[in-house]
């Protein structure tokens, strides 16, 4: 076993870049143009260190499929394993380009999973049933409103077409995942460009079910996300929810992380307006 003191592995995260050449909006602090300064200075922190990986949490892009052209090549000068998964605004291009997203970003499919020293990390497409991944015409997009209206009768307050839902397929696929992780004695976490908890108006379309889902598995140790600019943190059934400030906001302070995994812990390393956090596994259990 490693020493307390020594981390197993590190590995950055970015959240909402959102780059886009346009100017900012002052309304809600955001400067799309200057995303490709801040994610420079993240990579050249991160190139700093000795990491796993980086992963990007969605929103790679404000809107604009040529904005892709801009930003990916940024990205080439992480001298890590990088991955990707994709938001809201990524599918904020022509309809025309819908079905090229992933595969744009070099994603064989929008939801995955890897492993890494004991860890599986699963990946999520959280858009996939919304109002605006699928295409035109698709089934999906009705499942989206069907869950905004049941949402909506509720009194939630996250039903908003900026959100999105996993499908039934992917739910399924999600299930299997943390079951053959359990079996080869796996820690677990989950990324998704959406948060689930706590109650937010930016959590996904699919939150109850997810919780419900997570909450029968004890090594889901965290979930992570982004989307929603502010940031936000919460312990359910003893699993960490960590929304990551978006890199997108304000004019000249960047947001981003390094996640350092021990035995017993996740230390969280938060770099401008991002905050530092220490997650000791088993607490709240």
């Amino acid at each position: 076993m490693s020493s307390p003191s020594v981390p197993l592995f590190r590995f950055g995260i970015v959240a909402d870049p959102q780059y886009a050449a346009l100017e900012p909006n002052l309304e809600l602090d955001r400067y799309p143009a200057k995303s490709l300064a801040k994610l420079k200075q993240a990579i050249a922190e991160f190139n700093r260190h000795d990491l796993a990986f980086v992963v990007t949490l969605g929103d790679i892009i404000d809107r604009h499929w040529e904005s892709f052209d801009d930003i990916l090549p940024v990205y080439e000068t992480l001298r890590h394993e990088r991955y990707f998964l994709l938001g809201n605004h990524d599918f904020a291009v022509a309809p025309e380009h819908l079905t090229k997203v992933a595969g744009r970003v070099g994603l064989s499919s929008a939801y995955y999973d890897f492993t890494h020293a004991g860890y599986r990390f699963v990946v999520l497409n959280g858009n996939e049933v919304s109002l605006f991944a699928p295409p035109e015409g698709d089934s999906r997009r009705d499942e989206a409103k069907v869950l905004m209206r049941a949402l909506n009768d509720a009194g939630a307050p996250n039903s908003h077409r900026w959100n999105g839902a996993i499908s039934d397929r992917q739910h399924a696929w999600l299930a299997v995942k943390l079951n053959e992780a359990k079996a080869a004695g796996e820690k677990v976490v989950i990324m998704n460009h959406y948060p689930v908890f706590p109650e937010n108006s930016h959590n996904a379309l699919d939150s109850e079910r997810m919780l419900a889902l997570l909450a029968e598995h004890d090594h889901v140790v965290a979930y992570l996300n982004g989307h929603n600019h502010a940031g936000n943190f919460g312990v359910a059934d003893g699993t960490f929810f960590v929304n990551f400030k978006g890199m997108v906001d304000t004019e000249g302070n960047s947001a981003y992380a390094i996640v350092a995994v021990y035995e017993d812990r996740l230390e969280i390393t938060g770099f401008g307006r991002e905050e530092s956090r220490v997650l000791t596994l088993g607490k709240g259990r």
